[in-house]
């Protein structure tokens, strides 16, 4: 058996919240099986109850802690990081810091998703700054890992290496990849282009032996869709804009072929001839596939859930927190910045107060 994982879900966060998260839940538990898991629900009581109670299979290994207080999706990183301690993401958040719950996942606000996971989980020992991280679907079949999405605008060549460190990992212990090829994000391959900070961060990653990792080098934005690399680092700003980017030419791409196939009366009769080959296509660019940014950097498991995603989505979530949890990221994460000791640059000054927890989320 493996070992007992327990989950906190922030049960009032997202679009469709309640209904979404426990159908989700559902819907892990029916594909993973109930030998190992419990669930916590934080929440308003008798709205998760009534949602609860249409999946037996839940009733057994779940609980639901009350709370009144809900963080809404326009509340601002720093008004939620002050009223926030007991909200239904405060909470389950907190219940990773105490050791109830081996981690976290919430549909909720991001900005203050992270203020709140960063000023009580604080940062693993020797990293600067969180990352949130994320898949990209490729034409080769595999998810590329991509990060920092939006957890900070700006990153200094120690947050770049320490990114690729962090995603590294994330991809040995997540989809057991053995030795991850990572690429720093840049506006050309050649060793002269791109900012200071980027072939700054490029001349440490060569130097490093003992990076559980192939660093290649730069890469290009139309590598990722390539599936050049395993793990693609740059900042939260470039980060954030190539992810929306590539949400938006997904959903481009798709009202195109929507329509050709569908357009016209003879369209619609060629389209029939074409549906399997239509719904392989679908089903490689479902963005439900890939739903969950994990917050990487963490001294604990926090992953959000896009706020609009359905239970197919938020079991997806659920499912790349457990990974993470079972094999034991945040252990790793340690060993391997411990291997890299010889580079003393490189540990971080964890300066945790909330007015950082506070900075870092304003892009989130």
């Amino acid at each position: 058996m493996n070992k007992a994982v327990t989950i906190a879900l922030d049960a009032m966060g997202g679009d469709k919240a309640p209904h979404i998260v426990v159908k989700g839940a559902a819907r892990f538990l029916k594909k993973h099986g109930s030998d190992n898991i419990r669930f916590l629900f934080f929440g308003k009581k008798e709205i998760v109850q009534s949602h609860l109670k249409k999946y037996k299979e839940l009733l057994p290994v779940s609980e639901i802690r009350h709370t009144d207080d809900v963080i809404v999706n326009d509340e601002k990183p720093s008004m939620a990081l002050r009223k926030g301690k007991n909200s239904s993401m405060g909470l389950a958040i907190k219940a990773v810091t105490d050791g109830e719950a081996d981690y976290v996942v919430s549909a909720g606000n991001t900005g203050a998703l992270m203020a709140i996971a960063l000023f009580s989980m604080k940062r693993l020992p020797g990293i600067d700054r969180p990352a949130i991280a994320s898949m990209f679907p490729t034409s080769t079949g595999k998810k590329v890992i991509a990060l920092d999405l939006g957890a900070n605008l700006e990153a200094s060549p120690k947050n770049l290496v320490q990114y690729s460190l962090l995603g590294a990992i994330f991809a040995s212990t997540t989809f057991g990849v053995d030795r991850p090829k990572v690429g720093l994000l840049n506006v050309g391959s050649e060793e002269g282009k791109g900012p200071e900070s980027v072939k700054a961060a490029s001349a440490i990653l060569k130097e490093m032996e003992n990076l559980p990792a192939d660093y290649v080098g730069f890469v290009e934005g139309n590598d990722i869709g390539k599936g050049k690399v395993d793990v693609v680092v740059t900042d939260g700003f470039t980060g954030n804009i190539a992810l929306k980017m590539m949400e938006g030419t997904a959903n481009l791409l798709y009202d195109f072929l929507k329509d050709a196939f569908f357009g016209t009366l003879l369209s619609k009769m060629v389209s029939l001839l074409s549906y399997f080959s239509f719904k392989r296509l679908k089903k490689r660019m479902d963005p439900r596939n890939y739903n969950g940014g994990m917050m990487l950097g963490l001294n604990g498991i926090c992953v959000k859930s896009h706020g609009g995603t359905d239970s197919k989505g938020f079991a997806n979530a659920i499912r790349f927190g457990y990974k993470m949890a079972t094999n034991n990221y945040n252990e790793r994460v340690s060993e391997g910045l411990h291997a890299l000791g010889q580079y003393g640059e490189l540990g971080g000054d964890n300066n945790n107060d909330a007015s950082q927890s506070e900075k870092e989320a304003q892009s989130a």
